[in-house]
């Protein structure tokens, strides 16, 4: 598949209506697994959001379907709400964390 986030950025645009619908289910169902996560790892310090998906559809994740879903945890909700949630740009970001734990590694071992 070429081109990368077309789709979503078409459906941002106010493409077909279809394509809209797939993106707000999307989001919903993003938020609300990213909200489970939080709660089974506790992270009151925040959560963040990457891959290559997230930032094609930062509109969309910062249009508030997103965070209703991640707070929406009854009782919780409270709790959701206190949790930072940032977004990473940095398509590297995986990439780099990886080579500053083997660098320390590697500084260990010496």
């Amino acid at each position: 598949m070429q081109g990368g986030g077309d789709e979503g950025a078409r459906s941002l645009a106010g493409g077909h209506p279809l394509c809209v619908q797939a993106l707000d289910l999307f989001a919903s169902i993003y938020g609300a697994e990213a909200g489970n996560l939080a709660l089974k790892a506790l992270a009151v310090g925040g959560v963040f959001v990457g891959g290559g998906i997230a930032p094609k559809i930062r509109a969309k994740l910062a249009g508030g379907t997103f965070a209703a879903s991640f707070c929406d945890k009854g009782r919780l909700a409270g709790l959701m709400a206190s949790i930072p949630v940032k977004l990473v740009l940095e398509p590297r970001a995986a990439l780099l964390g990886a080579a500053h734990v083997a660098r320390g590694l590697l500084q260990v071992g010496r």
